[in-house]
């Protein structure tokens, strides 16, 4: 090999190296993003589960609701019959 063309070898190794320098960089960049989405997404998801706890929490009971509904109108009917 002659000096000119070894210069020229070292030279496209520099170019190369620096185009996947680059490629890693932008990969780098790519990947931080999706951990920041998923961290965001973990965020939002631990979120609405702590507003679905409260709201599961603070809902009426409504089966006791009803049996108290229910056992309320059997008084009030046994009352009316024991008035007549």
């Amino acid at each position: 090999m002659t000096p000119p063309e070894t210069t020229q070898i070292a030279l496209e190794l520099a170019e190369l190296r620096r185009t996947m320098e680059v490629g890693f960089a932008e990969q780098r960049g790519q990947l931080a993003l999706l951990v920041q989405r998923g961290d965001q997404t973990d965020q939002k998801l631990a979120d609405h589960e702590a507003r679905l706890d409260s709201l599961e929490k603070a809902r009426w009971p409504l089966p006791s609701l009803a049996a108290l509904v229910s056992l309320s109108a059997l008084g009030a009917t046994l009352y009316q019959l024991a008035a007549r």
